[in-house]
């Protein structure tokens, strides 16, 4: 049981760093457009918010291969397919 819990614990940890890494991109490529986010915006940003992280140990991955130190590319906000976090206004 200790070593399931260390081991999602370390998964969890590494999917937050990961969700941080693509939040921070995000947000960085919002100031490249040249578009406003104050500070306080930014300040209620969490990477513990989003569907990708959950307490049970049960995660599914898409597999992809960006080059080689990138990020794979962010999603469009205008495309008409949902993201993986957004549920289109249903719960």
């Amino acid at each position: 049981m200790e070593d399931q819990l260390g081991a999602l614990g370390l998964v969890l940890n590494a999917i937050v760093l990961w969700t941080t890494k693509y939040i921070d991109a995000a947000v960085a490529q919002l100031h490249a457009e040249g578009r406003e986010i104050r500070d306080e915006d930014i300040a209620r940003l969490s990477p513990l918010k989003h569907r990708n992280l959950n307490l049970l140990g049960r995660y599914s991955f898409t597999a992809s291969t960006p080059a080689v130190g990138a990020l794979r590319p962010l999603r469009d906000p205008g495309a008409p397919e949902l993201d993986e976090d957004d549920d289109g206004g249903q719960e």
